[in-house]
């Protein structure tokens, strides 16, 4: 029996299709193939390499990775075969490479490739296609595709976690209806934020009683955008709660970390959802502090974000406090953005804390909360103040002085530096 040729092995192309046809042809033909290759997620693709009319792909089962980051965090030795006996073993510089390579592009070149196949005991998969990478579909597409079928790690992105105050105790019919209203605020804000052109490229999942959001986007203006968002959010709520007689507007509590997170494709049937999910130590941290949220609250993690200076291209790191500031010099940009029909003339936000004596500067109090399972994290509490040109201002947050039931172990004052 003769090898079919390309035209037998994908039909659907030929020489009467659109352009359109074609591209959509070819997207549906290499998704067959990842999805042929994930297995219904055992495995995950790590990495890919283009060819001139195929792709060269590193399929590993999944367990590979937690078990080579298992190992390395009980092994510090070199070289040495992993703990469940497979054939695969760390190497210098192993754990990094492997780190690069989730927490970055999955596009490789082919020394990388074979390093890979070496460390996994695992060869190459090639998969012909009918186009050629980087032509027809962009190596962009392939790797957005790609992603799919794989895990990838972020080191510093803000998320946000809201969660809904007594959710449990509510009937069936109220969860669904102050679910929809969130979800309604995340979207009327979403809406607000494109009029002023400022593009949030979001994400969500569900907590069960709240969100966690995040921006898609990974840098610091992208963090400094996404803490804009949640005032957005939590203004179009207060002005739902305050103008509604029901119990279908959600009271809520809500934290804002900064950290790192793996962000996966859960199954959905047979097939990766084309929605990401996180986790990972920012949404732990934002779980734990939120749990110690009084109803109403705004916290924020005690975190380090990155930051890139343009003119002499270097690279630092801001804590809590300077991000604060970062965003209050950002907040022009939100001036003129209308509320239930009323424009914003100004938005205040800062971390609640004592005046300085006779002094118009303020200190801000950190806090330590323990959470249930003894851990303590330290945590600011933050305020939020909306004016508006024809209405009375929109308060976000709660004050030093309604903190009386706040359960922190204790606190400390910090002077912001000018």
């Amino acid at each position: 029996m003769s090898k079919p040729g390309k035209n037998d092995l994908y039909p659907t192309l030929n020489s009467g299709s659109t352009a359109s046809e074609i591209d959509s042809a070819h997207i549906e033909t290499l998704d067959a193939a990842l999805h042929r290759e994930w297995a219904l997620g055992r495995n995950i693709i790590l990495t890919w390499v283009p060819r001139e009319t195929s792709i060269d792909v590193l399929v590993i089962p999944h367990y590979m990775l937690s078990d080579i980051f298992s190992d390395l965090d009980h092994d510090t030795d070199t070289d040495t075969p992993l703990a469940n006996n497979s054939s695969y073993a760390i190497k210098d510089g192993s754990e990094v490479m492997i780190r690069d390579v989730i927490s970055g592009s999955k596009m490789s070149d082919e020394d990388h490739l074979q390093y890979f196949s070496r460390l996994f005991d695992t060869e190459p998969q090639r998969i012909e296609l009918p186009f050629t990478p980087g032509v027809e579909i962009s190596h962009q597409t392939i790797e957005s595709m790609i992603k799919r079928y794989g895990i990838s790690y972020v080191e510093d992105r803000a998320v946000v976690l809201f969660d809904i105050v007594e959710f449990s105790l509510l009937s069936p019919l109220e969860q669904v209806a102050q679910l929809n209203s969130l979800a309604y605020s995340i979207n009327s804000a979403y809406s607000k934020m494109l009029d002023n052109d400022i593009y949030v490229n979001f994400a969500r999942t569900t907590t069960g009683d709240g969100f966690y959001i995040w921006n898609r986007d990974r840098d610091i203006h992208a963090n400094v955008d996404l803490y804009h968002f949640m005032h957005l959010i939590l203004a179009d709520n207060a002005i739902a709660r305050s103008k509604s007689s029901s119990s279908s507007t959600p009271l809520l509590r809500t934290g804002f970390h900064v950290g790192g997170h793996y962000e996966f494709y859960q199954s959905e049937g047979l097939s990766p959802t084309i929605y990401s999910y996180i986790v990972g130590d920012v949404t732990i941290e934002l779980s734990r502090i939120v749990d110690q949220a009084l109803p109403g609250q705004v916290l924020l993690g005690d975190f380090l974000v990155p930051i890139y200076d343009d003119e002499d291209n270097t690279r630092f790191k801001i804590d809590t406090i300077q991000f604060i500031d970062a965003t209050q010099k950002r907040l022009s940009s939100l001036n003129g953005l209308e509320l239930s029909g009323d424009k914003i003339n100004s938005i205040n936000c800062y971390l609640t804390g004592d005046k300085m004596g006779d002094r118009s500067e303020f200190t801000v109090h950190r806090y330590m909360v323990v959470d249930k399972h003894f851990k303590g994290r330290h945590v600011y509490n933050a305020k939020i103040n909306i004016y508006r040109e024809d209405s009375e201002p929109v308060f976000l947050g709660l004050q030093n002085s309604e903190l009386e039931k706040f359960k922190a172990v204790f606190s400390n004052f910090i002077t912001p530096t000018t």
